[in-house]
């Protein structure tokens, strides 16, 4: 899949939002990826999931892992088409564990997918969840990497799309400085 193709596909469902967005890191961007707008497309969803599994087909994937919230959809998707079993990590008390019920076997080969990946923390932090239970990360991926290929996660990665977008932090924000409000998209949450 193409890289073009996949960015017009979030242009097309409203799901790359131009603006002054907060991201669950804490930096501030103008540009913001909606990607539950544009996975809420069944035909969409299968669509990524499919070009990101292709990516990953001889890898021996047995299961596929996804950080809560924003990983789940793709995640699946990507599983489903590896043929492969789904599991994912949410944070409990501000760290990154397996979702109750969920375990890994010792040197079992996972790949952690993910929506976007900005700064790399939610992957990097799955990744670390998974290992310290007796994983064998293998992979990441991600339908966005906005990173421009910065972001250290440990593990090799993979992406259908890159976009350079910049971050920035709080109190470095020309937008915030000239009083602009902040969005958190996903919430009607607004801060400055």
């Amino acid at each position: 899949m193409q890289a073009e193709k996949v960015i017009e596909t979030f242009k097309r469902a409203g799901a790359l939002l131009q603006g002054h967005f907060i991201l669950s890191s804490g930096m501030h961007t103008a540009v913001y990826l909606q990607c539950a707008i544009a996975l809420q497309s069944p035909e969409v969803a299968a669509e990524f999931g499919r070009a990101i599994a292709d990516n990953f087909r001889n890898d021996w994937i047995e299961t596929v892992a996804s950080p809560a919230i924003g990983g789940l959809i793709i995640g699946y998707e990507v599983a489903r088409h590896l043929g492969a079993r789904f599991i994912w990590t949410e944070r409990q008390q501000g760290q990154m564990t397996l979702r109750r019920g969920f375990t890994v076997r010792k040197s079992e080969r996972l790949l952690v997918v993910e929506d976007v990946i900005t700064t790399g923390g939610s992957t990097r932090e799955t990744i670390e969840a998974l290992v310290a239970a007796g994983a064998q990360v293998v992979a990441a991926a991600s339908i966005i990497d906005r990173s421009g290929g910065m972001a250290d996660v440990s593990v090799p990665r993979f992406c259908l799309a890159t976009l350079d977008v910049p971050i920035i932090a709080a109190q470095d924000c020309e937008a915030c400085k000239r009083g602009i409000p902040a969005t958190k998209p996903g919430s009607r949450v607004t801060a400055q």
